[in-house]
């Protein structure tokens, strides 16, 4: 049971920041004291695994593409809807909790850090490991502030109730340095490979590092952190993308980061999320848009489609493209796991029908498939599927996109070996990348962070740090084309008329500090436009 303590034991974290009665009264009142509580080394295990059970549940990580131009998010009487049109303002829930959900796991890495030496006997190597790994959490949970709201509060220790009141905010590039030292240090002091899946690893601090380098333009840095990864030689693509979200690949060596879950036991319902009508009938909340259907480019020439030499027909859309494509999301024509065949043609009689006005159809006619298992659609609530934070694949892509942004000498085969790496896995099979154009490879990495990283919660900073936002987000949604079928040669493309989404450049890089925040800290200032 140890590879499972991670995933259930939650609250002795939260003891420390917290001063729910509820909560506390599940407490021994024997064990509330930090004294009594840091006795053993036991004690830390169970206050790590607490930071780490803190991490995201399903409906953040489902809900984070909607917020860009690749997916939409159906329920439109939910906050989510606002932040995807971008008319949320600083009350809105989804903005509120995001804030509060990566202080909690600064605040649970910072109890813990200030703690754990309280601990007189304790194995030496597991101490400064422990704290390697709190630091490593606290710095993830920097990136997402940073990406999300820009300068905030850079807090290193547990404040008080009155300390909270009058922190300021914090310059992102002190933040950005103190990431990269925080996670320099944590590497050299983490092993390569834990035994207790989940825990985070040297390669996990690298990886992030080199995320955060890129995020804030450090691409020498970037380079560098991802190259360090790259050169343990602990993990490599999975030979199969399909299986990475499925059973399969779930303790594959490129998963290099995840929130871990169990059957039964610490079971999660991101199926539910994204599952067709005709699988199972439930609240579909998160759909597939015409961009990133768009940018799956065509196998056999490795062109996208709108180039005219690409090989694309348009009235079989789907033949021949990147068959990530095929991993990733149900098209219409689909054979789905309970033997149905997908179709959300207009007028077609299906639960799957676009013209049904109803919460759990898809009104873009394609569904996702990532992380819809053949063996969960009985019980989409009892999903073991481990959530993943950080994969090989993404380093990869950042050693390219950092050495392609460097230019010059640093635009060489590696580059090319890094991208074709992750095209070239057995389900996949796209041509190779030749050229080395710096323009040309600029527009590949970022198409292919679009594709390979699709529903992984990380294109909204990647529109944020290339500054596309007022390019790619405005207007209406759209969805498939299909050909009229009693007008043979007609095509037509589905669009969300009375759905638009809206993108201010001089506003919507940042969301807005939370209203209650600026209630409770004269100290805090709020974000442009808000």
């Amino acid at each position: 049971m140890k590879s499972y303590k991670i995933s259930y034991i939650g609250f002795i974290a939260l003891i420390f920041i917290s001063c729910n009665n509820d909560l506390l009264n599940t407490i021994p009142k024997d064990r509330l004291s930090s004294a009594l509580f840091w006795q053993t080394e036991e004690d830390a295990i169970y206050a790590s695994n607490g930071i780490y059970s803190i991490l995201g549940n399903q409906w953040r990580y489902a809900s984070m593409d909607a917020y860009t131009d690749i997916a939409h998010y159906i329920l439109q009487w939910r906050a989510e809807s606002e932040v995807e049109k971008h008319t949320f303002d600083a009350s809105n829930n989804v903005i509120a909790s995001e804030w509060s959900y990566y202080y909690t796991i600064v605040q649970a890495s910072n109890s813990f850090l200030e703690n754990i030496d309280l601990i007189a006997e304790m194995n030496d190597e597991l101490r400064v490991r422990l704290k390697a790994e709190a630091k490593t959490l606290r710095a993830f949970a920097y990136i997402n502030l940073i990406m999300l709201y820009g300068d905030v509060p850079l807090v290193t220790n547990t404040l008080s109730v009155e300390e909270a009141k009058s922190v300021p905010r914090t310059s992102k590039d002190i933040i950005w340095d103190f990431i990269s030292e925080e996670l320099t240090s944590s590497a050299a002091d983490l092993p390569a490979i834990q035994e207790d899946k989940g825990r985070v690893t040297k390669g996990v601090a690298l990886g992030l590092k080199a995320r955060a380098m890129l995020y804030a333009e450090r691409y020498a840095e970037a380079q560098s952190a991802a190259k360090a990864v790259m050169d343990l030689g602990v993990h490599q693509i999975n030979n199969s993308y399909a299986a990475l979200f499925d059973y399969a690949g779930k303790n594959s060596s490129e998963i290099m980061f995840a929130r871990q879950y169990a059957k039964d036991l610490n079971p999660h319902s991101i199926f539910a999320f994204f599952t067709p009508n005709s699988l199972y009938t439930q609240q579909c909340q998160v759909v597939p848009t015409k961009p990133l259907v768009d940018a799956y480019t065509m196998k056999p020439t490795g062109l996208p489609i709108d180039n005219p030499a690409s090989g694309f027909d348009q009235a079989n859309p789907y033949n021949n493209r990147d068959p990530r494509l095929y991993h990733t999301i149900y098209t219409s024509g689909d054979i789905l796991p309970n033997g149905r065949v997908l179709n959300t043609l207009p007028g077609n009689g299906s639960g799957d029908d676009i013209t049904i006005s109803a919460e759990n159809v898809t009104p873009t006619g394609w569904y996702f498939k990532k992380y819809v298992s053949d063996v969960d659609y009985t019980n989409p609530w009892n999903c073991g599927l481990n959530l993943i934070y950080l994969r090989y694949a993404e380093v990869l892509l950042t050693y390219a996109e950092a050495s392609i942004e460097l230019g010059g000498a640093a635009i060489n085969q590696s580059v090319l070996d890094a991208l074709n790496e992750i095209r070239s896995r057995d389900d996949v099979g796209m041509p190779d990348i030749t050229i080395l154009n710096q323009d040309e490879l600029r527009e590949i990495v970022r198409r292919e962070r679009m594709v390979e990283l699709a529903m992984e919660g990380l294109r909204l900073f990647d529109i944020r740090r290339w500054k596309t936002g007022e390019i790619v987000i405005p207007g209406t949604i759209k969805g498939m084309t299909y050909e009229q079928p009693n007008n043979p040669g007609t095509f037509v493309t589905v669009e969300l008329t009375g759905y638009v989404k809206e993108f201010r450049p001089d506003k919507h890089y940042l969301w807005p500090i939370p209203f209650r925040e600026l209630d409770l800290n004269d100290n805090l200032t709020q974000n442009p436009g808000f």
